[in-house]
């Protein structure tokens, strides 16, 4: 199962960036290119272990993009990105946030009380979007049904748990300087 996943995990770049050993894939980067079999293979695992009978699928820009735009297509369920510019329009909520390499604002619109939600994004690793994130919905009244991230790196999925949030990931990887180690 999810063996183009893996695959080409074991076979992603690796790039220092300071003291951090970064990997560069097609689902958390969209490089070199983002293969159809591999976003179907992604898809259709999420669609296994999912709680679809939400009113929205809801994403982070930018690479969860693809992830929603393909369950969007195959559920038919409309999808809202959660964007890094402010629109201002009536509803919008603000959450600042904070990952291991950027920090900044992130503008929730298209939610609303009583709204049930699918949560998608590529990869979690601090839980420094996720967090602020399913803690502005959850005070919003939005109801998030799953939150399901393909890659999990690091201790963010933990954090997630050890705050109440409950976080589903297709794989959970290691990275080091000779390579993405898959530890499922």
């Amino acid at each position: 199962m999810l063996e183009k996943l893996h695959e080409s995990l074991r076979n992603a770049p690796i790039v220092r960036r300071g003291d951090y050993n970064y990997f560069i894939h097609p689902i958390s980067d969209g490089v070199p290119f983002l293969e159809p079999e591999l976003l179907e293979e992604i898809t259709d695992h999420i669609l296994e272990i999912s709680d679809m009978d939400v009113d929205r699928i809801l994403t982070i820009e930018a690479m969860g993009i693809p992830l929603a735009t393909s369950l969007s297509m195959r559920t038919g369920i409309p999808f809202s990105i959660i964007r890094k510019r402010q629109y201002a329009l009536d509803g919008e909520i603000v959450l600042s946030q904070k990952t291991g390499y950027s920090k900044g604002e992130l503008y929730v619109n298209s939610v609303k009380k009583g709204d049930r939600v699918l949560i998608v994004d590529d990869v979690v690793s601090t839980g420094g979007t996720l967090i602020p994130l399913l803690t502005v919905l959850r005070d919003a009244g939005v109801e998030v049904s799953d939150t399901v991230v393909v890659i999990e790196r690091g201790d963010g999925a933990s954090r997630l748990k050890d705050m109440g949030f409950r976080v589903k990931t297709l794989v959970r990887i290691s990275v080091n300087e000779k390579g993405v180690c898959i530890e499922d």
